[in-house]
């Protein structure tokens, strides 16, 4: 059983008789509404994640460089 045209055309009319045709555009509007502010959400991550890209700490490296060698005998001095 398949929906012929007169049918799909009876379900909006009635859809429209119970809602009112402002109800509907209301609740599109709203719907729009919520596409634009989870799309907007979504750009905002996207962009969050590139400004916090930061280079990797490393947690107990006590090892000293050569330059840090070379601080401290100057200092000694």
């Amino acid at each position: 059983m398949s929906l012929g045209p007169w049918q799909i055309i009876l379900v909006i009319v009635l859809i429209v008789l119970l809602f009112g045709r402002g109800k509907i555009s209301e609740l599109m509007g709203d719907v729009a509404k919520g596409i634009t502010s989870f799309k907007k959400g979504l750009a905002e991550d996207s962009a969050g994640k590139e400004d916090k890209k930061e280079e990797p700490k490393v947690i107990g490296d006590n090892r000293q460089t050569e330059t840090d060698l070379n601080e401290k005998d100057s200092v000694k001095s």
